[in-house]
C-alpha cells in the first residue's frame, strides 16, 4: 500500500478514535464541567478541539510511519503494542472524566498516559525517529493536561 494512503487512514482513524471522546464531553461542557472550579490556566474551550485533531493528526502520521517503514520483528511489534497500549489509555480518559464524572480516576489514567508517552517514544525512536518526535507535542500537552486534571480534582473534591 502507497505510504500516503497509510497516512490519510491512520490520520482519519486516530482522529475518528479520539473524537469519539466528544460524544461524552460535549453534553457535559455546559453544564457539569461549566460549573466546576477551574485551576489557573485553563484555556478557552475552543482550544481543545484544534489542539486534539492536530495532535491526532500527527499520531496517525507516527502510525503509518510504523506500519510503512519499519520491517516486521520485535521491534515493530514492540513499537505497536507501546502505540496502542498508550492509545487505549487516551481514549479511556474522556469517559471518566466527562461521562462518569471520576476526576481522580480520570487522574490516575492521565498520569499513567504522562508516564506511559514518553517511554513508548524512547522505544518507538529506536524502530523510527521522526515516529517518535512526532508524538513529543503529544506528550507535552498530556503533560499539561495533567496538570488541569489535577487541578481540577483537587478544587473540586
Amino acid at each position: 500500500m502507497n505510504f500516503w494512503l497509510k497516512v490519510l487512514i491512520c490520520a482519519l482513524v486516530i482522529n475518528l478514535l479520539g473524537g469519539l471522546g466528544a460524544i461524552v464531553t460535549t453534553p457535559n461542557i455546559k453544564g457539569w464541567y461549566h460549573a466546576l472550579e477551574k485551576p489557573p490556566g485553563v484555556p478557552p474551550n475552543a482550544v481543545f478541539g484544534p489542539v486534539w485533531t492536530v495532535l491526532y493528526s500527527m499520531m496517525g502520521i507516527s502510525l503509518a510511519l510504523i506500519w510503512h517503514r519499519v520491517p516486521a520483528g520485535n521491534e515493530k511489534r514492540r513499537a505497536l503494542g507501546l502505540y496502542f497500549t498508550q492509545l487505549v489509555l487516551n481514549l479511556a480518559w474522556s469517559p471518566v472524566f466527562f461521562g462518569w464524572h471520576r476526576m481522580g480516576i480520570a487522574l490516575v489514567i492521565i498520569a499513567a498516559l504522562l508516564v506511559l508517552i514518553p517511554y513508548a517514544i524512547v522505544q518507538i525512536r529506536r524502530a523510527d525517529k521522526l515516529a517518535s518526535m512526532l508524538l513529543i507535542p503529544y506528550a507535552i500537552w498530556v503533560g499539561y493536561a495533567t496538570y488541569l486534571n489535577a487541578g481540577y480534582w483537587w478544587l473540586n473534591r
